[in-house]
């Protein structure tokens, strides 16, 4: 069974006190993991996508999967072509799942804003999952990601067209999502050295963007 998620990310800036801790998220994400494990292991949800990504590669060596979730369809390609594979999510549940899924991978229970590592990652994903984050922190952690890319690593990731955060209701819970909108996060990609590959809103009339970009060797 193929699931999508639409958000629709146009909201204005909430109050500071509904910015959604890394925890808080976790925790929401560890009551659906199993259902959510269930109902993307075989899914086809942004495999074209991901897939034209990967064409920009020569295949093999290091990939980081920032909110892993589970696992399921991204890691497999990812095998496939060679990648040995870092899986990064706040719910802790999503990443003891990822770890049955994929044994002989590495997963790991932690927030993207805060998590350090002197690793560079020949392929980087990010899909559907900084949505997630506070406003202020999209900037910070898309240069991150930028500085974790090694010369000539691909990266792609998904965002809304719009800007502002908010929140909405989800599986009967309530979950906070932001966004700064295409210009600020191509100028953030430029300015950290990477040339634009592709974009597309690849669910119109949604504001689903997507984005791959490959880093410039120095």
């Amino acid at each position: 069974m193929e699931i999508v998620i639409k958000v629709h990310y146009a909201f204005p800036d909430p109050p500071k006190g509904r910015i959604m801790k890394p925890s808080v998220l976790g925790e929401k994400y560890d009551k659906i993991a199993q259902w959510w494990n269930d109902r993307h292991i075989e899914s086809s949800y942004g495999v074209e996508q991901f897939e034209r990504a990967v064409g920009y590669t020569a295949g093999g060596g290091t990939a980081l999967d920032v909110g892993c979730g589970a696992g399921g369809r991204f890691v497999r390609i990812l095998q496939s072509n060679g990648y040995k594979v870092t899986g990064l999510d706040v719910s802790e549940e999503m990443i003891r799942l990822a770890s049955l899924n994929h044994p002989q991978e590495v997963f790991i229970h932690q927030d993207i804003c805060s998590w350090e590592t002197s690793q560079k990652f020949n392929f980087i994903v990010a899909w559907d999952s900084i949505f997630h984050l506070p406003l202020d922190m999209h900037k910070p952690v898309l240069e991150k990601l930028c500085q974790l890319l090694d010369d000539d690593g691909v990266l792609i990731y998904t965002f809304g067209d719009g800007s502002g955060g908010g929140t909405s209701e989800w599986r009967g819970d309530t979950f906070y999502h932001s966004t700064i909108g295409i210009t600020a996060n191509i100028q953030i990609l430029l300015d950290n050295g990477l040339a634009l590959m592709h974009l597309e809103l690849d669910q119109y009339p949604e504001t689903h963007v997507y984005v791959i970009a490959t880093k410039q060797l120095r």
